[in-house]
């Protein structure tokens, strides 16, 4: 990235599945926030839009320092396949430097710019791709990745997060190796260090004598946190739940609550802007997802210093440290789950002693400096005209 003495903004167009406060979307806005401190301040022009365009949960999270733009009237990313609706987003495309695109619900724009781009002579476009919504959680959908393999034809680049993302892109999607980007997600690992206020949760404080079992995700069907509920009923009654995130899937997790009666001890305080000021209070961290990559919560959770429980779903059986890898146990397995929390929660020293060399790898593997650097590169090479 060069200072850019004498050009024009760079105009970044991105195009997302949703714009809810997810780790994907948690991910973007820490480089957008990153990327306009000096020195490259009003180097670059934020231009955002979401498929679905009541999800903008991430919007409180972007700095004001940081340009960022929301196209009024921009074309729907999703609704019947025509040619016609295809040639409206590719007009709406035109004037911006680059183009950049998120998951399947913006897949229709990516064929957009497949078709169109060499005739309206649009920016060049990099695809991400971070998962899978609970309809392809059991498995990739064949028309689907017939649809990827013709959209991503033109795209200049596909980043993804995680190993098994990779293999999907260059086996299933096959896609050509040089196309194909895998950068690990990265965060600030350092403000993960301080410990946060038992009051820094709004309508839910930690009191003395409780320990907390907890997770930060969206809550949506794919995180299944109905398991995470029966899979912590059997914790003794100091132990509460506490989900942060907010998501259609609320009132099902609260109804599990109650049918087990533990109204009382799982608590949902919501979106929180801030992880770093929030995980901290938790004791020990779990996923009970159907289908993750490389989950940002559970590098914050390692980051925090703390052991995790979770099903071996995308890449998360090699992100945490060997320590940590015999609490992580068979996707689906419920059971297990639950017995992995269980053992966790029985011991302080063993949680402790994880949590440490958790925090270690987080340091070595999953720095957001690091990150950053390797957006910025992936994204300048298909810049020739302006330094990125």
């Amino acid at each position: 990235m060069s200072d850019g003495a004498g050009q024009g903004p760079i105009r970044l167009l991105h195009l997302h599945s949703t714009f809810d406060a997810g780790g994907k979307e948690r991910r973007v806005v820490a480089l957008m926030n990153r990327w306009a401190r000096p020195p490259y301040a009003n180097r670059l022009e934020h231009h955002i839009v979401s498929a679905v365009p009541s999800a903008m949960g991430a919007k409180a999270l972007i700095e004001k320092h940081v340009r960022a733009f929301f196209p009024f009237g921009f074309p729907p990313l999703a609704g019947k396949l025509r040619i016609a609706r295809l040639q409206r987003l590719a007009r709406a495309m035109h004037g911006f430097d680059l183009i950049l695109t998120y998951n399947w619900g913006a897949m229709d724009a990516v064929m957009a710019h497949a078709v169109f781009a060499p005739s309206m002579g649009l920016a060049p476009l990099i695809h991400h791709e971070d998962g899978f919504n609970a309809d392809e959680a059991g498995g990739l959908k064949r028309s689907r990745n017939w649809y990827r393999m013709i959209a991503l034809s033109r795209a200049s680049g596909l980043i993804v997060p995680s190993r098994q993302l990779e293999d999907i892109a260059l086996r299933t999607w096959r896609q050509p190796q040089a196309r194909v980007q895998r950068i690990s997600n990265g965060i600030d690992i350092a403000l993960y260090a301080r410990k946060p206020r038992p009051d820094a949760l709004p309508r839910v404080v930690k009191r003395p004598g409780e320990r907390w079992l907890g997770t930060l995700a969206g809550l949506r069907a794919v995180k299944n946190l109905p398991r995470m509920v029966r899979a912590m009923r059997d914790l003794p009654p100091e132990w509460h739940l506490v989900i942060l995130g907010e998501g259609p899937e609320r009132d099902a997790i609260l109804a599990e609550a109650m049918r087990l009666d533990l109204g009382h001890r799982v608590h949902l305080p919501g979106h929180v802007a801030d992880p770093s000021a929030a995980v901290g209070l938790f004791d020990l961290f779990a996923l009970s997802s159907d289908s993750e990559q490389a989950p940002l919560s559970v590098i914050e959770a390692m980051a925090a210093g703390l052991a995790i429980a979770s099903p071996a779903v995308g890449d998360v059986p090699e992100m945490v440290a060997e320590k940590n890898r015999p609490f992580i146990v068979a996707p689906g397995d419920e059971g297990a789950l639950a017995r992995a929390i269980a053992a966790l929660a029985a011991d302080d020293t063993l949680r402790e002693s994880i949590g440490k060399a958790n925090r270690a790898r987080a340091a070595a593997e999953f720095d957001e400096a690091a990150m950053a650097r390797r957006y910025a590169e992936v994204y300048a090479r298909v810049l020739p005209q302006k330094s990125f």
